[in-house]
């Protein structure tokens, strides 16, 4: 009688907490379907559908964090309780591991943390400086929003890499703004990617960067491979955050033995 093939362990529950906007959130799932498949493959792991993990997406209505980081007194418009309440939610539905599917909202990480040591709350600005450094990039452009921005969420986390981080003068992180809010959330993807596309060109111009973060989840909606761009390496969070997640999700066994996480698993080159 062959001897049986030891089954690999189940993976972990994990948890999405999205909402920030909506089309992010589920596009996020998208990004971890993939890595999923990814990372089984990575592991020798066979694919189909009961191979991948159980995961929760709490698509909840979420106050805008960039607001909230401009005002700080306490009420319904600040984000952290609707947060926590679905951070506690996806606990009690068993996830072990939890990524956030916004960039601004990591302005909260350590509160969500913190009220739930039980569960490991990956954050995606650090995955993504790791993952820069790890590529040898000495600097970068930042696309993200006017909160992200003044509270240093991506510029803190890059310093600490010893990577130079390049962000667009006021009035182009207007423009930025503009292509979120009155573009891909009002569902203009036109306006969006040229919004997205002139700051870029400029932050390529000024600064002679040659890698820019899309440190945003609505960003990547609307700006990706385009002649005008060419040159640039464009940075998905997401991507980073959801290989991340997949990674915890089918534990680190074998990992040491894995190949770094590559550009073309958390990057668009154009």
């Amino acid at each position: 009688m062959l001897p049986s093939t030891p089954r690999p362990p189940a993976p972990q529950v994990v948890g999405i907490l999205g909402g920030m906007g909506p089309a992010a959130g589920a596009d996020f799932v998208r990004l971890f379907v993939q890595a999923c498949t990814d990372r089984m493959a990575a592991l020798g792991i066979p694919v189909h559908d009961q191979a991948y993990p159980e995961h929760w997406l709490a698509q909840v209505p979420i106050p805008d964090r960039t607001a909230a980081l401009h005002d700080t007194r306490p009420g319904a418009h600040q984000p952290a309780d609707p947060m926590l309440q679905a951070t506690g939610r996806l606990a009690a539905l068993g996830a072990r591991v939890v990524a956030i599917a916004c960039n601004t909202a990591h302005a909260w990480h350590g509160l969500l943390q913190q009220r739930f040591p039980q569960l490991m709350v990956l954050h995606g600005v650090q995955e993504v400086a790791a993952d820069l450094a790890l590529h040898k990039v000495h600097g970068v452009g930042l696309l993200a929003t006017q909160g992200a921005y003044e509270a240093g969420l991506y510029q803190r986390e890059l310093e600490h890499r010893d990577i130079d981080c390049f962000v667009p003068e006021p009035r182009e992180r207007d423009e930025l703004m503009q292509g979120i809010y009155d573009g891909v959330k009002a569902g203009n993807y036109a306006l969006a990617r040229q919004r997205f596309e002139s700051v870029s060109l400029v932050l390529q111009q000024r600064y002679g960067v040659s890698t820019l973060i899309m440190g945003c989840t609505e960003i990547p909606l609307a700006l990706s491979e385009h002649p005008r761009l060419e040159g640039l390496t464009l940075v998905n969070p997401s991507m980073v955050l959801a290989a991340a997640l997949a990674r915890h999700a089918y534990g680190n066994t074998g990992m040491e033995a894995l190949p770094p996480t590559g550009p073309s698993a958390s990057r668009a080159a154009v």
